[in-house]
């Protein structure tokens, strides 16, 4: 079984610098590539001169995420794509337990392993902790992070399970899959394609699973920062064109307008907050939804799973209910 380890660059050479060298250290039973996405720093040089086994690929433009990798993964001859981020330190034998998996169950098609923080080693990041869900208005939240609540990693994660989503900090992927759901949706640019991207795997009867024999640790808002409003604009655009891709029919227009109410509220919460810019975010999010409705609604496949997600509404149950970790809300 090939096995190939993609980490897509824009500028980022620093964390190459701080970040490959655990990447090859540990990877002995994959190909190495970095996939650069036109960057205009010395990421390409530094590669070539420190890491020659590391293979380079080249995109023309700064495509984002999910038409970066969209783009590099023609260049790539796998039977499974890992796809790390460049913020991301590997561990000793993170590779082992999930090429066992792959070889063992043919239906799993997504695996993510365990991601601790980088900062805070003993305690989960914010971007797949152990294993994302959806609630029914397409609310995110993971094992061992509930919106902003991270949870200490005291090996409660420890186990593998099915999950819905896996973070794309570190994605594992059939490249038989990949190819047959066409990748990413570019149009996401970046923020929850991969959501969209397990959803559609779901739909298509595949299995998403977690598993907590491999760690890696994750910066997390390296390229982004978690308050830059562009990130609360994609969240919210991104969130809403997976709705319209992936809801059954029948509850497609009703979860979209309750989306959007809930949407409107969170926008006059930034706005009390003083955070303006992120109200503005929230508001030209919705616009663009507008715009890119039809398209979306014409990306729809053939079936659309009715049981997706685990939680009937996340902000219900952590805010009123007062869930605050992952184990309360049910």
């Amino acid at each position: 079984m090939k096995i190939a380890v993609v980490i897509l660059n824009w500028n980022g050479v620093k964390l190459l610098e701080q970040f490959l060298p655990s990447v090859v250290q540990y990877s002995s039973e994959a190909s190495v590539f970095v996939a650069d996405n036109a960057s205009t720093d010395d990421s390409i040089s530094f590669v070539k001169e420190n890491f020659p086994t590391v293979q380079i690929i080249k995109n023309d433009y700064n495509f984002g995420f999910a038409q970066g990798y969209n783009e590099a993964l023609k260049n790539v001859d796998a039977d499974i794509f890992a796809l790390v981020n460049s913020d991301v330190e590997v561990t000793e034998n993170w590779l082992q337990s999930i090429i066992e998996t792959f070889k063992n169950e043919p239906q799993t098609a997504i695996i993510q392993p365990k991601i601790l923080d980088y900062k805070r080693k003993e305690y989960f990041e914010y971007a797949g902790a152990g294993g994302g869900f959806i609630d029914k208005y397409g609310y995110p939240f993971c094992r061992g992070r509930i919106f902003e609540t991270l949870e200490k990693d005291n090996g409660q994660y420890n186990d593998t399970c099915e999950i819905f989503w896996a973070s794309g900090a570190c994605f594992f992927i059939r490249s038989s899959v990949y190819k047959e759901l066409k990748g990413f949706d570019a149009d996401f640019f970046a923020h929850q394609e991969e959501i969209d991207l397990c959803w559609r795997a779901f739909n298509n009867n595949h299995i998403v699973k977690y598993n907590g024999k491999s760690t890696v640790y994750h910066v997390g808002g390296a390229t982004l920062k978690e308050g830059n409003p562009k990130k609360t604009f994609l969240n919210f655009r991104n969130s809403l064109l997976m709705l319209t891709k992936n809801l059954p029919k029948e509850s497609l227009f009703q979860v979209l307008l309750i989306r959007m109410i809930l949407d409107g509220i969170a926008g006059i919460r930034f706005l009390f907050q003083g955070k303006f810019l992120h109200t503005i975010a929230v508001l030209k999010a919705h616009f663009y939804f507008y715009h890119l409705l039809s398209i979306n609604y014409k990306k729809r496949g053939k079936t659309q799973l009715q049981t997706y997600y685990k939680l009937k509404s996340i902000v219900y149950s952590y805010y009123i209910k007062r869930g605050i970790v992952f184990e309360k809300l049910f």
